[in-house]
């Protein structure tokens, strides 16, 4: 009895201790910028994310997300189609959360690695490239991942804005 008694208060303390733990993983995510808000304008979601990973405006600069607006009508191949209402909203949903108006962590980091380069592309940021580095041409050849531009191929919270290593799965 006295047995059961007491891995009874260890199990309890444990999960008590464990519950905190998570709690504090949590505000320190927050905190240092480690999770940020998902995609949250639905034309831009519409007009980019019919296409390709709707990203969110943070990984790039403003600069950037303007030569890339500048481009629309061919955008890596192809003519972005956008009426005006659209392309003044997607615009500013763009530059108002870019990486130099973000105060997110990764961002700060990104705007570091680019020491005043402008991407046309999130994975010709330096930051993002090291952060990948590891990855050989023929993982990201697979079918099920079809590049390094396919972010939720392997980052599961892509979508949330969560691009922590624990949340990583590289498929087959």
């Amino acid at each position: 009895m006295k047995k059961a008694a007491y891995l009874l208060l260890l199990f309890f303390f444990c999960g008590a201790a464990y519950a905190d733990d998570d709690g504090e993983r949590e505000h320190h995510k927050k905190e240092h910028g480690h999770s940020a808000a998902s995609v949250t304008n639905p034309t831009y979601e519409e007009v980019c994310g019919s296409c390709h990973f709707a990203y969110q405006p943070w990984l790039l600069p403003s600069a950037s997300w303007k030569k890339i607006l500048a481009g629309a009508e061919d955008h890596y191949g192809n003519a972005i189609q956008m009426d005006g209402g659209q392309e003044k909203e997607v615009a500013g949903f763009l530059l108002a959360n870019a990486a130099d108006k973000s105060s997110n962590k990764r961002s700060k980091k990104i705007l570091k690695s680019l020491d005043g380069q402008v991407p046309l592309r999130i994975t010709d940021v330096p930051y993002i490239a090291k952060k990948h580095h590891d990855l050989s041409r023929a993982i990201l050849a697979r079918p099920s991942i079809a590049g390094l531009q396919n972010c939720s191929a392997c980052h599961r919270t892509a979508p949330q804005g969560v691009y922590d290593d624990d949340n990583v799965i590289v498929p087959p």
